[in-house]
This record gives structure tokens, sequence and C-alpha cells, in this order.
């Protein structure tokens, strides 16, 4: 058998495909709250993974986006590192499939490993259900979610 041109794909998973209308509210140079106890406290969104880009127009993501942040305020060991975290929370409201809209108090990410698998162990606060419905192993650690 011949090997298909060009190998396998080196980049991460980015999750799966969602049902609900998410209204893409955090742009480059937003700041969150982290929502795990991986010692980090403050997130500064830098790219997001998947988006091509448009000139001059910022990148945004949504609940449940892939995203590449800086760890702002948190620990010394976990500072001023670039991480890769997933949204599961955002103020802007967004619509699922069933017409309700949803929106949370705060933004907050969760930071994750290369493998799509949290670097933390337990989550605070409440996480969105299409985050869940995209990175099964977030609900797992979870305690709410909407």
């Amino acid at each position: 058998m011949a090997k298909p041109i060009g190998g396998g794909s080196k980049r991460p998973p980015l999750g799966k495909a969602l049902a609900a209308k998410i209204t893409r509210a955090l742009t480059a140079g937003s700041r969150m709250v982290c929502a795990d106890n991986t010692g980090a406290k403050e997130l500064e969104l830098i790219a997001v993974k998947g988006i091509k880009g448009v000139l001059n127009r910022y990148p945004s993501a949504g609940v449940g986006d892939m995203i590449i942040v800086s760890v702002k305020k948190g620990k010394p060991e976990i500072k001023k590192q670039v991480v890769i975290a997933v949204i599961i929370r955002q103020k802007k409201c967004f619509t699922r499939a069933n017409g309700a809209k949803i929106r949370f108090e705060d933004n907050a990410a969760v930071i994750i490993g290369e493998d799509g698998l949290p670097k933390g162990t337990e989550i605070k606060g409440p996480v969105a259900r299409e985050a869940v419905d995209k990175w099964s192993k977030i609900g797992t650690i979870s305690s709410i979610v909407v």
C-alpha cells in the first residue's frame, strides 16, 4: 500500500462540530478568568486555533473554541507562559439550537495540553454545554454543566 503524500497532521484536535450558533465575542487581547486549578488566575487571548484570518480583522473566539493564551496573573512558575486553552464561558449571549439564549457572568477558559486533555483536575463555576459537547474530558472534571 502506498503512503499518502504529506504524511499525518501535526495539529492538535479542534474538537467536534456544534449545532448551536455561537457568537464569537472574545477578540485578541481579551482577558479572561482561568477556571481550573492549574495555578493561573488571568489569561489574555493571543490567537484562535483554526482561524485563517482576513487583513485588519481581529481573530475572535466563542464558547468551545481552542485558543492560544498568555498567563498574566497566577503562580510564578506558570506566569508569563504561552499555553493552549478552551473557552468555557462568555458574557456575550449565544443562541442554542432550540432557540434559548445563554449568557454567563464572566469570560472563562480552561488550560489544556497539546493532546486536548485538561491540565487541571477541577473546574470552578459552571461550564457551557457546548464546550462539554466539543471537549468531553472537560465535562468529566466540571461540577456544573449549564
